[in-house]
Order: C-alpha cells, then sequence, then structure tokens
C-alpha cells in the first residue's frame, strides 16, 4: 500500500521519540550546511531557495531565522503539509513529476532534497530532475544514499538503487560534487579546485 503522508506519518516519523529520523537539531545542521557551502561559492548571502520534498517545510523557520530576507519556496506531495503549513511557511502542493507545471521562479541560489530522493520513483526523477537542475544557480544539496546504505526510517515506498545510478543520473545532468551531499551548478564547476571536487567513479 501507498505510505499517506498525513499528520499520523509527520507524527511518526518527526515527533515520536521513538521513531522520529529527524530532528530540529539535525535539521538545523542540514541547513546550516547547505546555506554555508552555497554562500562560499556565490559569494553573497542566499536570496533564495527551493525545497523540493519538503514535508511540514521545516527549514522554511530555520533559512529565514538566519536570513530574514531569504525567499523560501517548498514543494510537497503531502496535502496535509501543504493545507497546514502552506500558506504559513510557503509551500507548494506538487513532486518531481510536475514541477514544470507549479509557476516555480526560473532559478534559485540553494535547492534541498533532503531525506528525499529515495523516495522517489526512477519516473519521476526521469520527468522532473531536468527541471530541478535548470533552475539551480547555484548550490544543490542533494540527499542521495545507495541502497546498500544502513538508513533508518520509513522503508515501505523506498525505490532502491545503487551508487551508480545516482552517479550517472547527477553527471548526465552536469552537476559537480563539492562535498557532503552538495552539488554545484555546471556554471559554477570553474570555481572547484581538483581537490574540492568528489570523486568521479561511476
Amino acid at each position: 500500500m501507498k505510505t499517506e503522508y498525513d499528520q499520523s506519518y509527520f507524527d511518526k516519523w518527526y515527533r515520536d521519540p521513538v521513531h522520529r529520523v529527524s530532528s530540529r537539531a539535525s535539521a538545523r545542521r542540514k541547513a546550516a550546511l547547505a546555506l554555508a557551502v552555497a554562500e562560499y561559492y556565490l559569494e553573497r548571502p542566499v536570496r533564495t531557495v527551493l525545497d523540493i520534498g519538503c514535508g511540514e517545510g521545516h527549514w522554511q523557520p530555520i533559512l529565514t531565522g538566519w536570513r530574514p530576507k531569504l525567499r523560501y519556496t517548498g514543494v510537497d506531495s503531502s496535502e496535509y503539509a501543504v493545507q497546514r503549513f502552506g500558506r504559513r511557511r510557503q509551500l507548494r502542493l506538487g513532486g518531481f513529476s510536475n514541477l514544470g507545471d507549479l509557476g516555480l521562479a526560473t532559478s534559485y541560489d540553494l535547492i534541498v532534497c533532503s531525506d528525499t530522493l529515495y523516495y522517489v520513483s526512477r519516473q519521476e526523477l526521469e520527468l522532473g530532475f531536468g527541471e530541478l537542475v535548470d533552475r539551480l544557480a547555484g548550490v544543490a544539496f542533494l540527499e542521495a544514499y545507495a541502497s546498500d546504505t544502513a538508513l533508518t526510517g520509513d522503508f515501505e515506498n523506498l525505490d532502491p538503487r545503487g551508487e551508480k545510478f545516482y552517479r550517472k543520473l547527477f553527471r548526465r545532468h552536469g552537476l559537480v560534487s563539492c562535498g557532503s551531499h552538495c552539488y554545484l551548478a555546471s556554471h559554477l564547476a570553474g570555481l572547484l579546485t581538483p581537490l574540492e571536487r568528489g570523486s568521479n567513479r561511476s
């Protein structure tokens, strides 16, 4: 059965101390990392963020707390999350398969896919990953875990795929690894020194 991303799902995986796979503290650490890397390469404060698979939009209050002028847009397939937090946290209902139909801006300084990619089907990724990369003006924070990685969480809808799949996907779309789940848009790749680049193994 397909997972229902309702309030009970988020209560279990994000608030229940027994089952939760993420906390406010871990979200803040990830957000701090992604923001710092983006601003390092852009050499200015991040102004725009697109968060795909954002859930309840937990990154929004974190990022805007640090950068009050930052414009955040979250996209998620959960009707519950968008209905409850959409107006407050600037969330839109959608996913990889219809990114081009959501009226998104043409470019974002930082694009985030946290705890998301391994739940997205290959078909959806093929449909929407190009739309994501076309909008990338700076750094993408893409948490991608190979199927043999030890993970904790909801595995009912996990689409298992290996390291080679993700490396080919990212390379095909011109993304360049700069470490710790962070990838530069191709037009910024010249800013990297050889030792900054991630492995090019396929």
